[in-house]
């Protein structure tokens, strides 16, 4: 490596690490906060406005310093870093379930091991799960673990799951709101029932939880437990949860019906999709405006060759098929899902040294996204019409703060300014019985600056309003 080289990558080391320093600060449910413009600051100059109108997507932040260097510098180990603002639109016409073009723009394609179609991939999946798999001991990453310390009411519900429910739970992430009182839920790749039997809890009597999954002995363990579960334990008339068998790309054949879900969970299961466009196309039919899919997920610093993408163990243990998260986003984006939201994020460790050798260079990532069905109320980029939000406090294990994702960390009872699209995750949504909106779309100010970064990263401009083409 030469010298300017060397000096190069310093520089970009320096500018992340100054960037994670200085703009943002870690809470203490390990999501990361941003503090909000100054009022006095907060309308976008001229140079600014300009900027923020072209087309990019961002790389997510993560909630550890490392995390957000890696996928934020443009080096040989990371994504680089699009000098403009705003999303990326993908054309309608590519966004179509099982589409070629799309699939092979974004290598979302899985390979089945033995050269197979979609059927042999979800056969091999099901093999891994139900027969190779007995317990979360077997892994061989960190991928299907969930690392987070868990808020301490999920904690008291997970005393009282069956051992044998969460002995055969395989997740990455903690894909399960609190505050969802009364939502009807679906679990994408529920496996043993786990993350269901959370959410029952969750959601009360008068909620209803419904897990879908096509692995037999997954579901067995499942349906074992669930009526002793919810009468017994949690003292219901009768149980508020169920599990079907189907895939999840096509929940119309597992009986799920149009704008039939208020929030939709999955925990480390559309990277096993042969079909991830069909997945997010489903998950928005199913969902009622201003529902919500809050699910974690394994993605990728780039896009996988064929070795890597059709290896039976990677697969299994979803990096093999795991999106460049850039390509997801896009994805999300012309599906309708517009402004993804990232909430936390680790990255993964692979344990066994043989497929450390072969993924190389490839850095994987647990990232957890919130994706809102508002249709027609997201832009593609941050915009300014003078709103902000006012929390109550009233969200259970939330008192004294909220995190909406990685850099929306908002505080009971002090006013909060924010972009349109924050308004209306805020106030359309399941969410808006826990917050103040204040202020509308009749007048509109420009871009909204989200007090950006204080010094300027490879690859962009310097400018200070949104890193993204959202409130990010």
């Amino acid at each position: 490596m030469s010298s300017a080289a060397r000096r190069f990558g310093s520089a970009q080391d320096e500018i992340a690490d100054r960037r994670v320093a200085e703009s943002h600060r870690i809470s203490s449910t390990g999501a990361v906060s941003r503090t909000p413009p100054h009022p006095s600051t907060h309308r976008t100059s001229p140079r600014n406005a300009m900027t923020a109108v072209a087309p990019t997507l961002r790389t997510p932040f993560l909630a550890t310093p490392r995390g957000a260097r890696a996928l934020s510098r443009g080096s040989a180990r990371a994504p680089a870093r699009s000098r403009h603002r705003g999303h990326v639109a993908v054309a309608a016409d590519a966004t179509a379930s099982g589409s070629s073009a799309l699939d092979t723009l974004m290598g979302a394609k899985i390979i089945a091991p033995d050269g197979g179609g979609d059927d042999a991939v979800r056969s091999s999946v099901q093999t891994y799960y139900g027969e190779t798999l007995q317990t979360s001991d077997d892994l061989k990453t960190s991928a299907c673990c969930t690392p987070y310390d868990l808020p301490k009411r999920i904690r008291g519900i997970l005393s009282n799951v069956p051992d044998e429910v969460k002995a055969k739970y395989y997740g990455c992430g903690s894909p399960t709101p609190q505050g969802i009182d009364g939502l009807r839920v679906l679990d994408l790749g529920s496996g043993s029932g786990r993350d269901c039997y959370v959410a029952a809890a969750l959601v009360g009597e008068s909620g209803r939880v419904t897990g879908v999954d096509m692995t037999d002995a997954q579901l067995d363990v499942a349906k074992k437990h669930a009526e002793s579960y919810c009468v017994e334990t949690l003292g219901y008339d009768s149980p508020n949860v169920e599990f079907k068998k189907g895939t999840i790309e096509d929940l119309a054949a597992a009986g799920v019906e149009d704008e039939s879900v208020d929030l939709i969970i999955s925990n480390c299961v559309v990277n096993l999709s042969p079909d991830k466009p069909a997945v997010l196309s489903e998950a928005w039919r199913v969902l009622s405006s201003g529902g919500e899919f809050y699910f974690s997920d394994v993605y990728c610093d780039r896009r996988l060759p064929d070795e890597i993408r059709s290896h039976p163990v990677l697969l299994g243990e979803c990096l093999g098929g795991a999106m460049y998260v850039e390509d997801f986003k896009r994805l999300c984006v012309g599906t309708g899902f517009a402004d993804p939201r990232v909430l936390e994020g680790h990255e993964i460790e692979v344990r066994d040294e043989e497929l450390k050798a072969l993924i190389g260079e490839a850095r994987f990532y647990s990232l957890t996204y919130r994706l809102f069905k508002l249709p027609g109320r997201l832009e593609s980029i941050c915009e300014d019409y003078g709103q902000y939000v006012v929390y109550k406090g009233t969200i259970d294990g939330h008192p004294n703060a909220y995190s909406l994702d990685d850099h929306h960390r908002i505080e009971k009872n002090k006013p909060f300014l924010v972009c349109g699209n924050t308004a209306s995750m805020l106030g359309e949504t399941w969410l808006g019985k826990h917050f103040d909106v204040h202020g509308d779309r009749s007048v509109h100010y420009g871009a909204f600056d989200c007090g950006g970064p204080p010094v300027a990263m490879p690859g962009g401009d310097g400018a200070g309003a949104c890193a993204s083409g959202a409130c990010c």
